[in-house]
């Protein structure tokens, strides 16, 4: 049942005229500068981008949530060989590597001068938020956009939806004149899958904070074992989360692109690094008499960009070289969060078997 869409003009008392496009590439065209039309939370970083097989995908665009996204864009009817088509193009995708994707943006630059010049820029500009390679998840979510769609063809993607959870959607739009000008209308065939099909997770939040530590030349992992304690500085976005942290609660630590390192409990509120202490081995100590390897008094008179440090007793802390990655654990920019994902429980648990750490969370 293909989706009718009709405009009327109100004040003119009339149906607006249908019109079309000239081409499948003004359709592109006007995605590749109106994105938002499609959905505001995607980013275009590919244009006929070409697969390792030679064929060429209209689209590649990633979401702010990491999401790989592939679209096929039809201007007219569309055969039934488009859903095969955009299946085929995301296995090709789902194989790529993050060098290929940043050639694929690089060559959609080259065409594009007045976008960013660089994906991590690009990615930061539309949604605010730091892009982590590591998290981008490469099982692409495939859209078709169609002015029309023959009947099998929708029942063969509500079919992969509703029964195999497949991430496949069509887009349809509709051109019409109103005077001089031609208007756009869209409407999606079915609701995201993450909405209906896949109901949003509703567990509740099981009380384990996950700390993202960046370490680099400043801030060093091998300080925070020793003297207990995690930091963040830099700037606001970087240190207000600490705030959520409270004495008592529990932090699981990772560290982006290396994995987890360690697991401690909260011991005060956040402080300067500058002006914090706590007790080190029974004895109150300023961090500023601590030997430390990283540079944590950086711009002292700027609370915007100072660091600021939480104090951690910690249950078990590992080297760098034996952090824990595996597939399906959660991670995230931010660096406190309340997770409330099955990722989050998943990562928790595999922690707690791996590290043999108990269920009565907060017993050292």
């Amino acid at each position: 049942m293909a989706l009718s869409q009709l405009l009327y003009s109100m004040e003119n008392k009339r149906i607006l005229e249908t019109a079309s496009l000239t081409s499948e590439k003004e359709l592109e065209d006007i995605l590749c500068e109106n994105i938002d039309l499609l959905d505001p939370n995607w980013l275009v970083i590919g244009r006929q981008v070409i697969t390792k097989n030679g064929k060429v995908l209209d689209l590649l665009c990633i979401d702010r949530g990491y999401k790989l996204i592939v679209l096929e864009l039809k201007k007219d009817l569309t055969p039934r060989e488009v859903t095969a088509q955009v299946i085929e193009y995301a296995s090709y995708v789902s194989e790529m590597e993050q060098d290929d994707i940043g050639r694929a943006y690089q060559n959609y630059i080259e065409k594009n001068p007045n976008i960013s010049k660089n994906l991590n820029e690009a990615f930061r500009n539309k949604f605010g938020i730091e892009l982590d390679e590591s998290q981008i998840d490469m099982v692409p979510k495939m859209v078709i956009v169609a002015a029309k769609m023959d009947d099998g063809t929708e029942h063969i993607i509500r079919y992969l939806r509703q029964t195999y959870d497949v991430d496949i959607n069509i887009l349809f739009f509709q051109i019409f004149r109103y005077g001089n000008e031609r208007i756009m209308s869209r409407v999606w065939f079915e609701e995201n899958v993450e909405v209906d099909t896949k109901p949003e997770y509703s567990a509740k939040w099981n009380r384990e904070y996950y700390v993202s530590f960046g370490e680099e030349d400043t801030r060093v992992w091998s300080d925070a074992c020793k003297y207990g304690f995690i930091s963040a500085g830099g700037g606001k976005w970087y240190t207000q989360t600490l705030k959520m942290l409270h004495a008592g609660d529990r932090i699981w630590v990772n560290i982006p692109h290396v994995g987890y390192v360690g697991v401690g409990i909260v011991q005060a509120d956040a402080q300067q690094a500058s002006e914090a202490g706590w007790e080190f081995d029974g004895v109150y100590t300023n961090m500023k008499d601590m030997d430390l390897k990283g540079s944590y008094f950086h711009h002292e008179d700027d609370l915007e960009l100072a660091e600021f440090v939480v104090p951690i007793k910690w249950i078990q802390t590992f080297p760098v070289k034996n952090a824990v990655k595996e597939m399906g654990f959660f991670g995230n920019q931010n660096t406190v969060c309340r997770p409330v994902t099955e990722k989050w429980d998943f990562t928790v648990s595999r922690l707690k078997q791996l590290w043999q750490i108990k269920d009565s969370c907060y017993e050292i």
